[in-house]
C-alpha cells in the first residue's frame, strides 16, 4: 500500500509510536514538537524510564526489560495508518499492518522496499558475526535530522490536508 493511501485512510486518528530506547533525543524533542503542533497522539515505548513533557497528546509507556519487549508491544497496539518511529528493520516490517514507518534518518519505509532493507540487515549481521564489520551505526549527523524533520512535515501535512 503506497503513502497517500494509508494517509487517505489514516484521517486524524493517527497515532505516532516511538522505539524509544534507541531513538536520539533530538529526535524525541522533533515529535514532541510535532505532536504538541498538530494533536496527534504520541506514545514512546521503552524498557527504561523516560523523561517526557507534561502534556495530553504525549505519553510514555514502559515495558518489562528483554528483547524486542518494546517492539512486540507497539505492534500489538498499532492500527492500520499509525506512524511508527524506529530504526529497527524487523519493527519497520510491521507496516505490513497498514502503518508508515520512518526512521530516525529520514528514511520512510514502505512495503516495497522493507523486504531489500530486511535482506540487507540480515546480510550485514553475518558480516558483523564472522568479524569482517564491527561497530554500529553512524553516529547522527544534522543533515539526517534534517532529512528526519523534513519527512515527518511532509507525512503530516498530507495528514492535515486529508482530514
Amino acid at each position: 500500500m503506497d503513502v497517500e493511501n494509508i494517509l487517505k485512510r489514516s484521517s486524524i486518528a493517527m497515532k505516532i509510536w516511538v522505539d524509544a530506547d534507541a531513538c536520539p533525543v533530538v529526535i524525541k524533542d522533533i515529535l514532541f514538537r510535532a505532536a504538541e503542533r498538530t494533536g496527534i497522539p504520541l506514545t514512546l515505548v521503552a524498557n527504561q524510564p523516560m523523561r517526557i513533557p507534561a502534556s495530553p497528546r504525549i505519553r510514555f509507556l514502559q515495558v518489562a526489560s528483554g528483547f524486542d519487549v518494546a517492539d512486540n508491544e507497539i505492534v500489538k497496539q498499532l492500527a492500520a495508518g499509525d506512524l511508527v518511529i524506529t530504526g529497527d528493520i524487523p519493527l519497520a516490517a510491521a507496516i505490513e499492518k497498514g502503518g508508515l514507518a520512518l526512521n530516525p534518518r529520514g528514511e520512510l519505509y514502505t512495503t516495497d522496499t522493507i523486504r531489500d532493507r530486511l535482506t540487507m540487515r540480515d546480510f550485514m549481521d553475518t558480516l558483523r558475526g564472522s568479524g569482517m564489520i564491527t561497530g554500529g551505526p553512524k553516529a547522527l549527523k544534522q543533515g539526517d535530522r534534517h532529512a528526519f524533520a523534513s519527512q515527518l512535515d511532509k507525512i503530516l501535512t498530507r495528514l492535515v490536508g486529508n482530514s
